[in-house]
């Protein structure tokens, strides 16, 4: 496979498709379309309108300059294009799916963001002998937390925890890249 085959695939599988939004859009649009043919139909056969009959409709729209107040058109105009934004900021966003690429030499490897927490909290408990509950890893889009809840009178060395999970995020070569945010929570020691 090429370069390109290959960017295309880890692109298709690391990014959400639109297809929801834009079948949403499509739907309401068909269903406002489907409602203006059945009240033109009506009005040709001489039927009772369902809501408003398209010739009282266009009577109102064009009286509605005179007929409304200013702030209603502004109100309406601010409405519809704040709707308009977010239509277009989905169609055109990528969405993100819960993966990262990693680099595997000339092969094109995605990773669930789920294996990646798992394979650093196992790695971090083999290194520092903390058991694996008390690990808990999050991976996001650009950021990987790490909490560490070692039980009461255990030394914890955070400078040596925090080596220990940049140096094996650092050989995922994760793209996009991740920053590590490591956290020691202790246990209180109160007793209520």
């Amino acid at each position: 496979m090429t370069d390109a085959v290959l960017r295309t695939v880890v692109r298709r599988e690391t990014h959400s498709p639109r297809t929801v939004a834009m079948l949403v859009v499509v739907v309401l649009l068909l269903l406002v379309l489907a409602y203006a043919a059945v009240e033109i139909i009506l009005a040709l056969t001489g039927a009772q309108p369902l809501l408003v009959s398209p010739g009282e409709a266009l009577n109102a729209v064009v009286a509605a300059p005179t007929a409304l107040m200013p702030v209603a058109f502004i109100v309406g105009g601010v409405v519809l294009a704040i709707l308009g934004l977010i239509v277009l900021v989905v169609a055109l966003k990528p969405g993100r799916l819960s993966r990262h690429e990693m680099e595997w030499g000339q092969r094109a490897v995605v990773v669930d963001n789920g294996v990646v927490a798992s394979a650093l909290a196992q790695h971090l408990s083999n290194e520092s002998g903390i058991a694996r509950d008390d690990i808990v890893v999050g991976v996001a889009h650009r950021a990987v937390d790490v909490t560490v809840r070692p039980p009461v009178g255990i030394p914890v060395d955070e400078a040596q925890l925090r080596r220990i999970v940049d140096a094996e995020v650092a050989a995922y070569k994760l793209t996009p890249a991740v920053r590590t945010h490591l956290r020691i929570e202790r246990p209180d020691t109160k007793e209520s």
